[in-house]
């Protein structure tokens, strides 16, 4: 049995947005699983296998990317690019949602193809893990003649994902909503393509097909990269009861559109993030914590309320047992601190004047999967290893 404790933490960011910041210094779990939050003097850390120090750092659940475009491990074909996951664990980064695998040279469009491709990937990356992170992949991309047994065979294979509507032939809101009923049905999340077409091939979807679709996620809301018109974008948030996905790969302004909109609206719980990556501006390693940044920095959300966008929001939207501090989850987490040299003197400080936080740590399960991070600013102070 291991038993992992995390003691003298100077902030502790819960990634719950109802109550982002825990009165807490000490964190234990046992075999990868959260079992005590609290103060030192309170929790029993006899047997502890691991003991971290935090030496004052930021402890916050790991990130989550809810919009990556994996393919075969750790290469993509975009950049033609080898070891990108694996940078993004050392931008925070421990979950991955595909949003399809759709850059797959060759990639079938038959539904026989498409279907065992789907069961590959989700095959595989299961089994396949990046310096520890998890990417949740096979998420097919639907296409014309597909039909409901359809997606009872890729539910009962263990797909729990659509790729992004719009991507494939199925462009009208009709024929999306009937699929995604059916997706829906048989337990499988979907995300639809939300703008202008992002590569040569695809197509503008506007709010009208994505309201009619009503898919689980209004993917890349502002735009990848191309967003809709700021009336629309205000549409779908108040139209539509669905997440409203945030990207790196987008359109700044209209992601400032969105989170105003939704803080309007009292609906920030809605709001998560992605990079939507690899992608034709490359990948993003720190795409996630730019996000953070810029949101709380701009438009003006405290910090620790930006980080639940990308850890506890997207963990509820995706079904995830990570994304919050609390016993029972997965004890998966960053350790953050103010970069050295910002102007600002905390942690929280420092991300809403827009600079990044540096990354000291990262663990994945309750095993350190990453320590001083080789992409962000190097942090004030990093977490160590003493037991």
């Amino acid at each position: 049995m291991s038993r992992l404790l995390i003691r003298n933490i100077g902030l502790l960011l819960s990634g719950d947005l109802g109550n982002p910041i825990l009165d807490a210094d000490t964190v234990l779990a046992v075999d990868g699983k959260i079992t005590a939050v609290g103060k030192q003097k309170d929790i029993d850390a006899a047997g502890a296998t691991l003991v971290i120090d935090a030496k004052g750092t930021t402890l916050a659940p790991g990130l989550i990317d809810s919009h990556v475009h994996p393919v075969a491990g750790d290469w993509t074909p975009r950049q033609n690019q080898i070891g990108w996951i694996d940078s993004y664990l050392h931008g925070g980064v421990t979950t991955m949602i595909s949003a399809g695998e759709v850059h797959t040279p060759g990639r079938p469009k038959d539904v026989v193809g498409l279907k065992a491709m789907a069961v590959f990937a989700q095959r595989a990356f299961a089994a396949f893990r990046p310096g520890g992170v998890k990417i949740h992949a096979g998420a097919p991309v639907i296409e014309h003649g597909m039909v409901e047994e359809d997606f009872k065979d890729l539910a009962a294979a263990g797909v729990t994902m659509l790729g992004e509507v719009g991507l494939g032939s199925v462009k009208d809101g009709a024929t999306a909503k009937q699929m995604v009923g059916w997706a829906r049905k048989y337990g499988i999340q979907s995300t639809i393509h939300t703008g202008g077409p992002s590569i040569p091939g695809s197509s503008l979807i506007d709010k009208d097909i994505v309201l009619a679709a009503d898919a689980d996620v209004i993917g890349h809301i502002n735009g990848g990269h191309t967003a809709l018109p700021d009336e629309q974008i205000v549409a779908l948030c108040e139209q539509s009861p669905r997440a409203l996905e945030i990207v790196h790969n987008g359109n700044e302004k209209a992601a400032l559109l969105t989170l105003r909109t939704a803080r309007e609206l009292k609906k920030l719980d809605r709001v998560i993030l992605g990079t939507d990556s690899p992608a034709g501006s490359g990948v993003q390693p720190l795409g996630i914590l730019r996000m953070i940044s810029m949101l709380s920095s701009l438009a003006e959300v405290p910090a620790e309320v930006a980080v639940c966008f990308a850890t506890g929001n997207t963990a509820r939207v995706r079904s995830l047992d990570c994304g919050v501090i609390e016993a029972g989850r997965a004890a998966t987490f960053v350790m953050i601190d103010r970069a050295q040299h910002s102007p600002g003197r905390t942690v929280l400080e420092s991300i809403q004047r827009g600079d990044l936080p540096g990354i000291g740590m990262v663990i994945i399960d309750g095993v350190v999967s990453a320590q001083r991070s080789r992409n962000t600013p190097p942090a004030t102070a990093v977490p160590e290893v003493t037991a």
